[in-house]
């Protein structure tokens, strides 16, 4: 059978999602020789590609078809119309018309490919996307090729927004070429800035080809305008190089202007210095001025808590209304230059808090950004939250909210001050959080609950902050992530059983009810460190886990014979081995892991403890290069070896840590079996 592709709209987007029809149908197909394709606005046969309105479909769903996406399919054997309201929606929609035939994308790359060889059949699809913004954010550590991979299946999972922290994320390059977490077993490589501003550029060109909503910046604007260079992250600077002027411009606290924690990314401006507001406004329009590609425009402020200018001037208002007095002389800026670029402001930290003092002139302009870093991740947010007001602020004592609750509530109060409409949530769901769920499954539950409550309570979409390599075991959180966005109705058991048998083939009953399993052993909120009964012991300091985590140890081992069978035995796609490798894998670390936290628990060997798992995370990470593309060591490490191993402490040497090895050469002793 001969199959043609003709493009109704004249497009870059709407080529890419033809040469990726031709593809996957080729693959399909593997024997229906070529697919053409070509540009014909007035074909009325064969598949036929382009935006809604040049076929007469009604959009009026649709709030803004820009931002909107709606998926129109109607097509029989031979071809039809895949439309959709933009042309990143023709996209989504040539990937919906694929997966309803059958073609799931399990993992990034061909290794993740699951494409069925069968004949087309009838599709009839329309569907307008539950939420506006459905994306992520670069976090972590970065390697380029899987910041390539991460771009490249998100649309493909139906997301519609991508994000890149920073006018240069060199700090989260660095974060995977030192392999500061993997220093026993691979070599530094250093990277230069220039090399990781030219691995952005790269990255933008992808999200554009795909037509994402593509959203830039965030931390930085307080430390670069002045002349305060912030592309090594959160490290710390050699301050006396600090010129007088740049020193002029920070924020006083303690009488003195100095660097936050000796950090750029986490010093504020001296908000009442009208010369480094105006800075500030102009490099935002210069930014945007110049990088026409950028969507959204984030600008927030330094990162951290009770850092802001406690100057005489600085205390005449509170900080966030020097903040929306920074985002007027922004607006400003950028209109007398006629651009119109969205800017995106954030609810985070200190910019909880709202008044009337000062009020957005042009909010049009402005999308409302909610960041609820401090809130649990053991329990769903609630679909009608509680009336919880926020401490009282004191300059410089600010108290995080541990429930979203109060984060709610206060968007609903700045969207009612600032008359700002576009809300949207930066969350954190894949930062470390997952890394505390053996399995995963009652925090994919948590997961598909968040976004359907965040959607009643009138956000309009969320962003992920987290690593890029989110597949570990494997990919169902991002996929849950991806449909409850696109369709709030859709039933979890459905996605359970679409995604798993896709991934395990015949046996993926069995995978499902091991992670349930394994899920259910210990609590979440203690493996997260919110359950210690005495946190000057330890973040996990509870004696009556040590029995269960013993035995999710022993769970996890009975079961990696299982995997490995699997893994070895010649499957119908490369992604059902692929999927069983890191089972494999998994639960290796998982049975190692809990056997050190089960001495970890008791209280009783606190050195001993962080001792073995030093040595058993660097035995881990021995395999970090096969597995690098799926899951980030580095994430592993801040979930675990920062937070209750010490890995990363400085005031406990190694050598101090093993003068203490009794228990030691026990655990040690576990880990070697």
């Amino acid at each position: 059978m001969y199959f043609e592709i003709k493009k109704i709209t004249s497009d870059n987007v709407v080529d890419f999602a033809a040469e990726e029809l031709k593809k996957y149908l080729r693959m399909m197909m593997p024997r229906c020789g070529d697919v053409s394709i070509k540009y014909d606005p007035l074909a009325n046969d064969g598949f036929r590609l382009g935006v809604m309105s040049e076929f007469g479909l009604d959009t009026s769903d649709a709030e803004d078809i820009t931002l909107d996406d709606i998926i129109y399919i109607d097509t029989d054997e031979k071809g039809g119309i895949i439309a959709g309201s933009n042309v990143r929606s023709v996209l989504l929609a040539v990937y919906r018309f694929l997966r309803e035939n059958g073609c799931r994308w399990l993992y990034p790359g061909s290794d993740g490919d699951c494409i069925p060889i069968k004949e087309l059949e009838p599709i009839k699809y329309r569907k307008l996307a539950d939420c506006r913004y459905r994306g992520w954010c670069n976090e972590g550590a970065e390697f380029q090729q899987c910041m390539l991979e991460a771009i490249d299946i998100a649309p493909k999972l139906g997301m519609n927004v991508f994000m890149l922290e920073f006018d240069n994320p060199k700090a989260y390059y660095n974060n995977y070429y030192d392999h500061l977490h993997n220093e026993a077993n691979r070599d530094p490589e250093p990277v230069s800035a220039e090399m990781t501003l030219q691995w952005k550029r790269e990255c933008e060109a992808e999200i554009k080809k795909r037509g994402l909503i593509y959203q830039d910046m965030g931390h930085g604007w307080t430390a670069d305008p002045i002349g305060i260079d912030s592309s090594d992250g959160w490290a710390g600077i050699d301050e006396s190089k600090l010129s007088e002027e740049s020193r002029s411009m920070i924020a006083m606290i303690g009488g003195e202007r100095k660097l936050f924690c000796g950090s750029p990314l986490t010093t504020q401006l001296c908000m009442s210095n009208h010369k480094a507001r105006h800075l500030v406004a102009k490099a935002v329009a210069d930014y945007g001025e110049v990088n026409t590609c950028v969507d959204y425009i984030h600008v927030w402020l330094a990162d951290f808590v009770n850092n802001h200018c406690e100057c005489e001037e600085c205390r005449k208002m509170m900080p966030w209304d020097w903040y929306i007095t920074l985002l007027n002389e922004i607006d400003e800026e950028m209109t007398a230059r006629g651009l119109g670029s969205k800017v995106v402001f954030a609810c985070y930290t200190e910019m909880l808090y709202v008044s009337d003092k000062v009020k957005l002139k042009n909010p049009d302009r402005f999308s409302l950004l909610v960041a609820p870093i401090s809130r649990s991740y053991y329990e769903a947010i609630p679909e009608k939250p509680k009336h919880i007001e926020p401490a009282p602020y004191t300059l410089n004592k600010l108290i995080m909210p541990p429930d979203i609750d109060t984060y709610l509530l206060q968007t609903r109060r700045q969207v009612e001050t600032y008359k700002v409409t576009n809300t949207m949530v930066y969350e954190y769901h894949f930062c470390f959080n997952q890394y505390f769920n053996p399995g995963n499954m009652d925090y994919a539950r948590m997961l598909y609950k968040d976004v359907k409550a965040y959607k009643i309570n009138g956000m309009k979409g969320i962003i992920q902050d987290g690593t890029q390599r989110n597949y570990y075991p494997n990919t169902f959180l991002l996929y849950v992530y991806a449909e409850t966005l696109f369709d709030t109705s859709v039933d979890f058991d459905t996605m359970v059983e679409d995604y798993y048998s896709h991934a395990y083939g015949e046996v993926w009953r069995d995978v499902v009810e091991l992670f349930e399993r394994i899920g259910g052993i210990v609590p979440v909120k203690f493996m997260c460190g919110k359950a210690s009964l005495d946190k000057k012991i330890s973040r996990v300091y509870d004696p009556s886990m040590e029995k269960p985590l013993l035995s999710l140890s022993e769970e996890c081992e009975r079961y990696i014979a299982f995997a490995k069978e699997n893994k070895v035995k010649k499957q119908r796609y490369r992604s059902e081995t692929v999927s069983f490798k890191l089972l494999e894998n998994y639960l290796i670390f998982w049975s190692g892991l809990s056997k050190i936290l089960a001495v970890k628990c008791t209280g009783e060997d606190e050195i001993g403890a962080s001792v073995a798992f030093h040595d058993f995370f660097d035995g881990f990470c021995k395999c970090e290069p096969e597995f690098e593309r799926f899951c980030d060591h580095l994430g592993l490490a801040y979930a675990y070896a920062d937070r209750y191993f010490h890995k990363f402490r400085k005031d406990i040497p190694i050598e101090d840590l093993k003068k203490n090895d009794k228990k030691a050469e026990y655990v040690g002793g576990i880990i070697q079996e």
